[in-house]
């Protein structure tokens, strides 16, 4: 048994080994795994930093990453001008409470959130794009947050 087990533990071994011109073939695809591995790791950082936040930093008091207005989609944009005036408003349901039932965003007392929908061409409904809001007076976009998942993710608009 020990010897049946010493010869399959040795052919492993030299499984594992190569030739010396194996070894060079090797060495060259490990070289370039490793390489396009750096890449992709680079791209996953910029990724990360731009376009949508602009910068690695994230809003102290949420935690999240914090999104230019010049980089949300036009509707979202020319929403928040809508918001600062105080409307006129598309939806029925834009100004409403939103009650943060998520969680993802900090705890206030309930009537502190409003969302407002962010219109989606091509969509027959609502859509999935929204603005929520905080603070008082109801005109104030000082504490703004997007999602464009239906409150999965958020991110802070940048004032």
């Amino acid at each position: 048994m020990r010897t049946l087990l010493l010869l399959l533990l040795a052919a492993g071994l030299l499984a594992g080994c190569n030739s010396p011109g194996q070894a060079q073939g090797t060495s060259a695809q490990t070289s370039q795994v490793q390489t396009g591995q750096t890449q992709a790791t680079q791209t996953q950082t910029t990724a990360r930093q731009t376009p949508t936040t602009g910068t690695a930093a994230r809003d102290p008091d949420s935690g999240l990453a914090w999104v230019a207005v010049s980089v949300l989609p036009r509707e979202g944009q020319q929403l928040l001008n809508q918001i600062a005036r105080g409307g006129p408003f598309r939806y029925s349901k834009d100004g409403v409470t939103f009650g943060n039932r998520e969680g993802l965003l900090p705890r206030q007392t309930r009537g502190y959130y409003r969302e407002y929908t962010v219109r989606t061409p091509g969509e027959s409904d609502r859509g999935a794009r929204r603005i929520v809001c905080g603070g008082q007076p109801e005109t104030s976009t000082a504490e703004c947050y997007y999602t464009a998942d239906h409150y999965a993710t958020f991110r802070r608009i940048r004032p």
